[in-house]
């Protein structure tokens, strides 16, 4: 049933242009080049940057990417498109997008859409991503520490997908993100076993920066969906909330590129060395103490005290302070006192009964491991 349901929602989810914005040839060198089906002209003239390429993705799909290099290029950007879109329509974006941030960019088309084969659907775009991910790294030599990625819309899916399983990428981008595929039709605040891309667990495990972008007005995915995925990021960066932004018309405010310029820039300037004290002061935090033999006390405050008029002098050892005898004496703080080497259990905690017939200030262990006063 809930396959039968994830196919369901799998429709609403996905709505490729018919027919394709571009078609796929091969010239007679075997180069592979993109053709616009408007003016069966091809889709970058004379463009030396651009690779077409073709990937075989492991549950047996065949996906067009396009590659776009930038010499000036330090980080490299996996962009994953809308659901409503292609690769021939994103042409132009990718190549504002390369010269402004200074990036080598490489766009998809998921199964089904464009010149790729077979039919959309979640895991297939889950697959279609893996396999961009395994031809940038074979083909390109790009690592995780040098790859940013970026999800729009329904690609914010298999964006953290992916980046839920490298450790070590450098940065994230979801742009008018969704926190799973049910949320926007039903607008609910559970999860249902049969729900597609569920991005609100997955970004818990996203472990480098993400930015987040959104448009106040977005009337397709509500704002709320990229302020509950922001609020759930272990590492989050400033968000863009765009006044007035809709679904499809961020790239038109002035805000989207400076705001992405400034993220690329800071993410640029991330060493290894400041990545990994990152993850130590994280450990430290995460540390957890060892609590077994710690007792608290406080100094006592006699003023009754015959013996020592000054004990509420902090420096008062004279009486009441190793052998307590005064009956106002109550714990305040934390000091140490050494683990007793009879105590041979680990889980003994209760080491905090004193001897009250003698003033040798011995501690009882309750949990009878052996510890005892030599007068009892």
């Amino acid at each position: 049933m809930g396959c039968l349901v994830s196919q369901m929602a799998a429709k609403f989810a996905f709505f490729p242009p018919t027919p394709p914005t571009y078609q796929v040839k091969k010239r007679d060198g075997g180069e592979l080049v993109a053709v616009s089906t408007a003016s069966c002209l091809p889709i970058a003239i004379d463009d030396p940057s651009l690779d077409v390429l073709c990937i075989q993705t492991k549950r047996g799909n065949k996906i067009v990417a396009f590659y776009l290099r930038n010499p000036y290029a330090r980080l490299t950007v996996l962009y994953s498109h809308g659901n409503a879109a292609d690769l021939g329509q994103l042409y132009d974006l990718f190549v504002q997008l390369k010269a402004n941030l200074r990036v080598n960019l490489i766009g998809y088309d998921y199964s089904g859409y464009g010149a790729s084969t077979g039919k959309p659907s979640e895991y297939d775009t889950y697959a279609d991503i893996e396999a961009v991910y395994e031809c940038l790294q074979t083909e390109y030599g790009i690592s995780q520490e040098e790859l940013i990625l970026y999800g729009q819309s329904v690609g914010s899916g298999p964006t953290l997908h992916l980046a839920a399983k490298l450790p070590r990428l450098r940065g994230v981008v979801l742009h008018s993100a969704i926190l799973s595929g049910l949320r926007v039709l039903c607008h609910v605040n559970f999860s249902f076993c049969c729900d597609i891309y569920k991005n609100i667990n997955k970004i818990r495990k996203v472990k480098c920066p993400v930015l987040v972008i959104h448009g106040t007005e977005d009337d397709v995915v509500n704002w709320l969906h990229g302020n509950g995925l922001w609020k759930l990021t272990k590492e989050p960066y400033e968000p863009l909330w765009i006044k007035g932004g809709g679904h499809c018309n961020l790239e038109l405010y002035p805000d989207y590129i400076r705001h992405l310029c400034r993220f690329i820039q800071e993410m640029e300037n991330i060493t290894t060395a400041v990545r990994l004290k990152k993850i130590r002061q994280s450990l430290r935090l995460h540390r957890k103490t060892h609590k077994c033999c710690k007792i608290r006390v406080r100094r006592p405050k006699c003023p009754s005290c015959p013996k020592c008029p000054q004990c509420p002098n902090l420096k008062c050892t004279d009486c009441c302070w190793w052998r307590p005898k005064c009956p106002n004496w109550r714990p305040k703080f934390t000091i140490w006192r050494p683990k007793f080497p009879e105590c041979l259990k680990p889980s003994c905690t209760r080491c905090t009964c004193r001897c009250m017939k003698c003033t040798c200030g011995f501690t009882l262990c309750s949990c009878l491991c052996g510890a005892k006063c030599s007068c009892c």
